[in-house]
């Protein structure tokens, strides 16, 4: 996808300005326990709890970086390695994503490149919910991806359509908003004034299908560097 390509450019061309590609550089990403991504949080239904998905980190020179992924396993290379290899499947892209927010973290360029903990992600959401109301009024938002705080805060203010690729979940009802699948997608996408996407996008390779010409707020992780590299709107207050 063009969206890869970009980012692979402009991320070597970044590592080439601060002299970083020359030197052999080791970078690991290990699969995160539950405990270890997102702390105790009084509520169980988060996704990373049902063993869905996990959270790659990637530590690069002190400084560390996030991706979710359904596809994990640990990686050690350089940044060269990183750069050149094809981005095939879950797995490469995490590695890929992970260590371009925590090489940007390194360069001080972006901030909130690890998963807020315990009861942050529901102050995330509850701020969330405000500042669309603030900015936007009563608009229909369609959110990507099931992440329960957020249906839970935005579903009484705004009117709210919920996409999730769990087939767990598709179906199900989420806080009065009934979970939609895949084959609704263009009809969620064309209905809503603003998209409310999560970064995981950036992993399973969807995103192209929410870069629309309209409102798309990205949250999360996982979609930090990429957000500062391609100018999306990005909001994860809570994360550190």
């Amino acid at each position: 996808m063009q969206v890869y390509d970009e980012l692979k450019t402009r991320f070597w061309e970044l590592c080439r300005q601060n002299h970083l590609l020359d030197e052999q550089v080791a970078v690991r990403a290990l699969a995160l326990t539950t405990e270890e991504a997102i702390g105790h949080p009084e509520e169980q239904d988060f996704p990373i709890q049902k063993g869905k998905e996990r959270l790659m980190q990637a530590n690069f020179r002190g400084a560390a970086g996030q991706a979710y992924t359904d596809r994990c396993g640990d990686f050690l290379g350089n940044l060269e390695e990183i750069l050149t290899m094809p981005l095939a499947n879950n797995y490469r892209r995490a590695v890929f994503v992970a260590t371009l927010n925590a090489v940007l973290k390194y360069l001080g360029l972006i901030k909130g490149t690890i998963h807020c903990r315990n009861q942050a992600p529901q102050e995330c959401a509850r701020e969330l919910a405000g500042y669309l109301r603030r900015r936007f009024g009563a608009v229909k938002v369609t959110q990507v991806g099931f992440q329960p705080r957020i249906v839970q805060e935005i579903s009484p203010i705004l009117r709210l359509r919920l996409l999730d690729l769990d087939v767990d979940h598709i179906g199900t009802e989420k806080f009065g908003v009934t979970v939609e699948g895949p084959e609704k997608t263009r009809e969620a996408l064309q209905w809503a004034d603003v998209l409310l996407v999560t970064g995981t996008t950036l992993v399973n390779e969807s995103i192209g299908q929410f870069l629309l010409d309209k409102p798309v707020i990205f949250y999360g992780t996982t979609i930090a560097g990429a957000a500062y590299l391609l100018g999306w709107e990005r909001f994860c207050p809570k994360s550190l």
